[in-house]
Formats: structure tokens, sequence, C-alpha cells
């Protein structure tokens, strides 16, 4: 009897510990919708008011829980803080368009250990993240914007070129490109000054450009990247009466720049929905979380076929706003 008991306990004993040893099982993703929240640059700017109309329409056809989010100024340290926050939620995806791609690396990793997927915009050479998503050709779009300024004031003269901030990805490429290619195509252009962060500000913009006004009193033209920047430019032309003198291209909003295109204080604007970056960027998140596979010429509803390099989609939504189709584009 007492073998039997000695044995019945060794017995017991080894469950527990087999029990113990066992790899515990993937838990469960709870039920319910998925959870895919977008992260921008900062909230409350008519730019991303835009890009969260897309996303509202992605959780409504989609059905998923889709939010957009932010910081309240154009901080990279915010924007990793509202990441942070997002991790310990234990969301299933978050979208992000960086302030700053290389501040976002430790907090992508964070995300990658949590299994959550990381999904960018505007950030083509981002590190840490599962895709990045672009609804233009990053060279094309840069090369443009300088056609389109020396279409304005000619192939020789002062130019400036203002940015969101220093730091923001695209920006900064675009502006790279836009240089390089005029300093082959256009030797006669000449760079006044380095690149004006405006922080994503339609009042610091303004105020930049009238420094620059200042300081520079044969400028030329004005080249803008930020939503913000090229009105904000357009603003301090009509202050100083100087809308015939210097032109003004860039990335703009068409209802927020119909006004300065009216009254040529704004050249030209180019751009892309961030509408449909919003959606896209929603939708690409569940597709994968689905198990769909990303390959070259797949389709995103209402986009049309991708372009697929390495981890980086491309969509070519590029289109061109004047003072004719400005009102008509309809956001």
């Amino acid at each position: 009897m007492k073998l039997y008991k000695a044995w019945l306990i060794f017995v017991v004993l080894a469950m527990v510990l087999a029990v113990g040893c066992t790899p515990k099982a993937p838990a469960e993703k709870a039920t319910g919708p998925y959870e895919i929240a977008t992260v921008v640059k900062i909230t409350g700017i008519p730019w991303f008011n835009r890009m969260e109309e897309g996303v509202k329409r992605a959780a409504s056809e989609l059905g998923v829980n889709a939010y957009q989010t932010g910081p309240a100024d154009a901080d990279p340290a915010q924007q990793v803080k509202v990441i942070e926050d997002l991790i310990a939620k234990g969301v299933d995806a978050i979208a992000v368009v960086p302030n700053d791609a290389k501040s976002l690396e430790p907090v992508f990793a964070k995300a990658k250990e949590k299994g959550i997927l990381i999904i960018t915009h505007e950030s083509p050479d981002q590190v840490g993240n599962d895709y990045d998503l672009e609804l233009i050709d990053n060279i094309e779009f840069g090369r443009h914007h300088m056609d389109e300024l020396v279409k304005c004031m000619g192939e020789e003269g002062e130019f400036a070129i203002i940015v969101g901030s220093l730091t923001v990805p695209l920006h900064n490429l675009w502006a790279d490109v836009a240089l390089e290619y005029g300093a082959e195509k256009y030797p006669g252009m000449k760079l006044v000054t380095d690149r004006i962060p405006s922080g994503e500000d339609q009042e610091l913009s303004r105020q930049k450009t009238l420094e620059l006004l200042q300081a520079y009193p044969n400028l030329k033209g004005i080249m803008g990247y930020g939503s913000l920047g090229p009105p904000g430019a357009a603003q301090a032309l009509q202050e100083k009466g100087l809308i015939d003198k210097v032109c003004v291209v860039g990335t703009v909003l068409p209802g927020h720049a119909a006004p300065y295109l009216k009254d040529g204080s704004l050249d030209h604007g180019i751009l892309w929905d961030p509408g449909d970056a919003g959606f896209a960027m929603t939708w690409l998140a569940k597709y994968v979380l689905d198990g769909g596979k990303v390959t070259d010429g797949m389709e995103i509803p209402g986009l049309g076929k991708i372009s697929l390099k390495a981890n980086v989609l491309t969509v070519d939504g590029m289109i061109d706003i004047t003072k004719d189709n400005a009102e008509d584009l309809g956001f």
C-alpha cells in the first residue's frame, strides 16, 4: 500500500513538472474587431483632419475599430509617447506618419516584441516597420516641384525651401531630390539659405517668409513642403504686396489653398489626398492581420494597383492643384 502511494505521488509530481515545462500556447486574440490606430505628426491641422476622414471611412467599411490620434505639437518625443501608450493598450496595428524616423526605431522594436503590426506613411526608408505606404513616386514628386517653380519664376534666380521640420523624412527627401535635379537641369537657380523649418504651423511659416523677404530682397521663389508652409508664405506676400514678384509652389490642401491660388499669392499646389492615405493604411493593416500576402501589382480598393519594392508600397496618386480646379477636388 505504501509502495502504491509513493508511486502515485511520483506520477502526480511528474505530471505537474511536465505541464510546467511545456511551452505555453500563443494567447488567442480577444473576440471583436481589430483595433488599428493611426498616429499622425500633429493633430488638429487640415491635412490630418482630412486623413482622419479616411480612417473613419475605413472603420465603417471594413468593420474594424480604427481611429486616429497624435501629439498636439509636431514633437517627435510626444509622438513616441503616444505610440508607447498604444503598445501598452495592446492594439493590433499602428499606422504612423513620422515626425522623426530615427526616434521611432526603439518604440517600433517594442511594438514588434508585442506582436503589433507597424505600417508607416511618408517614411520609405523607415527602420523597424512592417510596411511603408506611399501615394506618390517621391522622386518624381520632388522633381515636379522644381519644374513648377521654374515654370513660374524662370530658370534663373534666388529661391528658398520651407519644410515642416528638419527631421520629417519625406519633406527633406523631396527637398534633396529637387535640389539635385535643379542643379543639373536648372544651373541658374540659386538656393539662398538652408531649408527653413516651419513647425507645421502656418503662422510660423508666414513669419519665416517675412524674414526671408527682408534678408533676400531679390528672392524670386519659395518651394514649400508641409501643407501649412505654402499658405503661410502666401500670406506674407499678401502683406508685403509682392504677389507678382515672388512665386510660391508646394504641398497644400485644395480647399485651404483655394483663396491663395485665386489671388495669385500661391502659384501652384501639388499633393495627394491624405484621406486616401488614411483609408489605405487601415485597409493594409487589416489585410495583413487577416493573413493576406502583399505582392507587386495587387490592388488597394479605390486606389488601384501598387508597386512593391522591398517593404514599400507605392500608388500613383499625385495631384496638381491650380486656381481652376482647387474648389472642385472636394477636400
